[in-house]
């Protein structure tokens, strides 16, 4: 009678093993450029940033073809997509303008700014072991009113790896040259 219980006991932990699910692995997006040598005074607000609502979850969604997506469930964005995103962007353009004035809208208060920047990222695509795809409109208006310039960013960078740490590189190296694109708008429309 106390082997059946025992073997009870051992047939519901294994059970309970088996429908166990795998550990959760979160994956964040970086900016990692260095300081520009020329420091700016302008004062520059990130925001809005919005994205599309497939990928606007936490889990990575990553592209199986062209009308199909997956979520991976175990693989997860430590943070929301569009506050990552406009973190980075904020990173970068403080590291290429050489201005630590860049914040995230609405964080802070964007009557401080002299330029506002709003992000509408139309296509963030994943595809682990081949590449990421950033497509981006992007407006910058001087907060005076006085001027202001539209753009378009569309990058795709190969993933080298079919591990999701290379997929967010691959993200962050998509948003640095997003980030290029509107520092150097920033920079021509200032001189104007």
């Amino acid at each position: 009678m106390i082997s059946g219980r025992l073997i009870g006991v051992a047939i519901l932990a294994a059970l309970l093993t088996a429908c166990a699910s795998p550990p959760s692995r979160f994956y964040t997006l970086t900016g990692s450029l260095p300081p520009a040598e020329q420091a700016r005074g302008i004062a520059i607000s990130v925001g809005p940033v919005s994205i599309p609502s497939e990928v606007d979850r936490h889990q990575i969604v990553v592209n199986e073809g062209p009308y199909r997506v997956r979520l991976d469930e175990t693989r997860r964005w430590a943070a929301p997509l569009q506050d990552a995103i406009a973190g980075v962007v904020v990173a970068n353009l403080s590291a290429l303008l050489g201005t630590t004035r860049v914040t995230r809208f609405p964080a802070t208060a964007a009557t401080d700014a002299d330029y506002r920047v709003g992000i509408e990222v139309q296509t963030f695509e994943s595809v682990p072991d081949s590449a990421a795809t950033l497509v981006a409109v992007w407006r910058i208006a001087r907060t005076d009113g006085d001027k202001t310039v539209t753009g378009r960013t569309s990058v795709r960078e190969p993933v080298s790896g079919a591990d999701y740490d290379a997929l967010a590189a691959a993200h962050s190296r998509a948003l640095e040259t997003l980030s290029r694109d509107i520092a150097d708008a920033l920079k021509d429309l200032d001189r104007r």
